[in-house]
């Protein structure tokens, strides 16, 4: 799910669904965490969070869309008093509130099952035998569940920021490639440039790096000697750059203009039926 340039490093990272296949704290989040749905009215922001400022705007656009799709991932609260507060997720309560939910998905920790968690992501985080994809989701899950920063992540893991960054966009590869990568053990270094990368340019050079044993320089060479040749079609498409984000954020799918062609490429089955119930009205 490659997203345009230009508008931050974060928001290049795609922290929307974890992918429980890849999730290393999956089986241990399941023991000491509850899936409700929760009345609105119970829920509380909390007050210590770091974050205050919201913009209204990315509120509204998220509201619309929990309006034509609900709610697709989970806020994570904790029991407090008789009613439960917030650990990661205010903005799709607050959209929840705007679109006229009365209830949203919740995933219930206590304070001491949210501690141990997060101990044990950073403990998994720190492996050396991980692959790249685990690792990614590994961050991801800090990012979505915890509150924490790229920065937040590295300093815990012992690593720079801009390396969480680079593994966590591992996450906008396709699903299917995800598999491969790690079916194949490619590395991060190699499959970094592909993250990037149309779909039919994936298909193309993968089975390439796979039987030739390319190594993360040839790959990085490869797709500096055809950047030149895509140069005017890059042009073309950062033309369309608007209407791609205004699209993909309107249908919650990846929008693409190429030429005369408009694509979406949704993460999930029921994306794409709520994403063709949407087109056909």
């Amino acid at each position: 799910m490659a997203k345009g340039l230009g508008r931050g490093f974060e928001s290049l990272i795609p922290t929307e669904l974890i992918d429980e296949e890849f999730d290393i704290t999956a089986a241990e989040d399941k023991k000491d965490s509850e899936l409700k749905e929760l009345k609105l009215t119970d829920i509380i922001r909390d007050e210590d969070q770091p974050r205050h400022e919201f913009s209204q705007e990315a509120i509204e656009a998220l509201a619309a869309s929990i309006k034509e799709h609900g709610v697709l991932q989970p806020i994570v609260v904790t029991k407090e008093d008789g009613k439960y507060k917030i650990v990661a997720g205010e903005r799709r309560w607050r959209a929840s509130k705007i679109a006229g939910l009365d209830k949203i998905p919740a995933i219930i920790r206590t304070l001491d099952s949210q501690n141990r968690l997060e101990l044990s992501i950073i403990e998994n985080a720190q492996r050396e035998d991980l692959n790249a994809i685990e690792l990614a989701t590994a961050y991801a899950k800090l990012k979505t569940q915890f509150n924490l920063s790229s920065k937040d992540i590295a300093a815990k893991v012992g690593k720079s920021e801009a390396s969480v960054q680079n593994t966590m966009r591992l996450l906008n590869l396709p699903d299917d490639v995800k598999k491969i990568m790690v079916k194949e053990k490619l590395s991060e270094g190699v499959m970094r440039p592909l993250v990037s990368a149309d779909e039919k340019t994936v298909k193309k050079v993968l089975p390439k790096i796979i039987k030739e044993g390319w190594t993360a320089r040839k790959v990085e060479r490869y797709f500096a000697e055809n950047k030149k040749k895509s140069s005017t079609a890059a042009i073309k498409r950062d033309a369309y750059r608007k209407e791609e984000d205004a699209l993909s954020a309107k249908y919650n799918s990846v929008a693409r203009i190429t030429g005369r062609s408009l694509t979406f490429r949704c993460k999930t089955e029921g994306d794409l039926k709520a994403l063709i119930k949407a087109l056909s009205k």
